[in-house]
């Protein structure tokens, strides 16, 4: 609304508040639509830094299809200029104690903790995620920093004693400027899980989220340099395919981690093959759930749905294959079917949603693509699979779509367990570079 406008570009324009309350406070009065993203979101030597680019990239809001901000993409400038920061902070970074290392980790995690609200909304702007399943992400961010806070001051060597009263010692060492190349399915989370373990280590790190939910991970950042470290310490830069390239071949970089698509993951291990630099690759998978009769329908049932609706179904490790032996199969599928139904898709900022919106219009093409695929191959669409358009006006644009159970009468799996069993889903699949296979007789 004109009135919202208004507020964000006065706030914009208040040099009393920091970029990250900038985006919380307007958000706290705004609703899925109206927010505008107008600060910087490369982050380095612990600020957000304007790049002079010729052109810029749209980011879109899931929930509504409309754009929240032009993105500025890293070039070799760029890229070594937050490399060079994160050397720089690793300089004073790994000369502390893990005591020292820790007690600057802890309070990064007691502002995330107050500041959980703000950040579960402008995840949900970014990523299309329903407002519950934000706070969790946040929280299981705030937990994984304090966990590898703790760990930060018990890291040591060995003691090794050799004939002649001779002995020999280890002693841990970082390894130097570390990358970290998140997924736009847990954009905030991921961004945490990849840091706190490199800098409990001593590390620095030079982060690279999404462009498709390039928003929260600056939030991190900054919440890093609030609490004390070292400017440089953990930096953000922006950008796609060339951004990443740039990353991994760049000689001061000593190991990258990386979480997508397997295509992607072998591209990137090939490329710091040629440094020899460390890789850690968090790929997707295609999880399957086995449901016997002496299980308990009700906790088999929930199961099931959170395997496979989460997040709308974007988990590389999402159970998409549901097994079910054939004795409890119709009690079992009609309670599945009813359950889907009942889920409240909309929008995502709304405590009564349960399902918001897919990342991204071509993402939401090729998961309809694949339910089509699938009925050409025989399977049976025992509900939902099409688009779905919400009442609200201002949503109609976003990126939504009825969750789907999938199912193959003909179907038998013949295994090491020698039990029949039956497919009954395979939901909104995430893009992480997989083959839909049926596995039918």
């Amino acid at each position: 609304s004109p009135t919202v406008r208004k507020m964000l570009q006065k706030l914009v324009l208040s040099r009393r508040l920091r970029p990250a309350a900038l985006l919380s406070a307007a958000l706290r009065c705004a609703s899925s639509g109206t927010m505008d993203v107008k600060v910087p979101l490369n982050f380095w030597w612990g600020d957000r830094v304007k790049i002079n680019v010729s052109t810029t990239e749209p980011v879109y809001e899931p929930a509504t299809g409309r754009v929240l901000c032009e993105l500025e993409l890293c070039g070799s400038v760029e890229v070594n200029q937050a490399v060079q920061a994160a050397q720089s902070a690793y300089q004073a970074w790994s000369r502390m104690s893990g005591m020292e290392r820790a007690h600057i980790m802890i309070e990064a995690a007691r502002i995330i903790e107050n500041r959980r609200e703000d950040i579960a909304e402008i995840e949900v702007v970014n990523n299309g995620k329903s407002i519950t399943e934000a706070r969790m992400d946040v929280d299981s961010a705030r937990l994984c920093i304090e966990y590898y806070a703790g760990v930060a001051s018990t890291l040591a060597g060995q003691h090794v004693q050799l004939p002649g009263g001779s002995f020999a010692y280890t002693r841990r060492e970082p390894l130097g400027v570390c990358v970290g190349i998140g997924a736009w399915n847990y954009p905030f989370q991921i961004a945490a899980w990849k840091s706190a373990p490199a800098l409990a280590c001593g590390n620095s790190m030079v982060f690279k989220p999404s462009p498709v939910t390039p928003v929260t991970a600056v939030l991190l950042a900054e919440i890093y340099a609030k609490a004390g470290a070292p400017e440089g310490l953990f930096n953000i830069v922006q950008g796609g395919q060339e951004t990443g390239n740039l990353l991994c071949h760049h000689p001061d970089v000593a190991k990258v981690s990386f979480t997508g698509s397997v295509p992607t993951g072998k591209k990137i291990m090939e490329m710091c093959s040629k440094g020899v630099k460390q890789v850690t690759l968090e790929l997707g998978g295609k999880s399957p759930l086995l449901i016997f009769e002496d299980s308990d329908l009700e906790n088999a049932v929930k199961g099931a749905l959170m395997a496979n609706f989460l997040s709308q179904g974007q988990v590389c490790s999402n159970g998409t294959r549901v097994f079910v032996q054939r004795q409890m199969l119709p009690e079992f599928l009609e309670e599945v079917v009813r359950r889907t139904k009942d889920i409240e898709i909309g929008d995502p900022l709304l405590e009564s949603t349960r399902m918001g919106a897919l990342v991204s219009r071509p993402h939401l093409d090729r998961v309809l693509g694949y339910v089509d695929q699938a009925k050409k191959e025989g399977a049976k669409v025992l509900c939902g699979g099409e688009p779905f358009v919400p009442l609200d006006p201002k949503l109609r644009g976003g990126y939504y779509m009825t969750p789907c159970v999938l199912g193959e009468p003909s179907f038998y799996y013949h295994g090491l367990l020698e039990v029949h069993s039956y497919v009954v889903g395979l939901s909104i699949l995430k893009h992480f570079g997989f083959e839909i296979k049926y596995f039918m007789r």
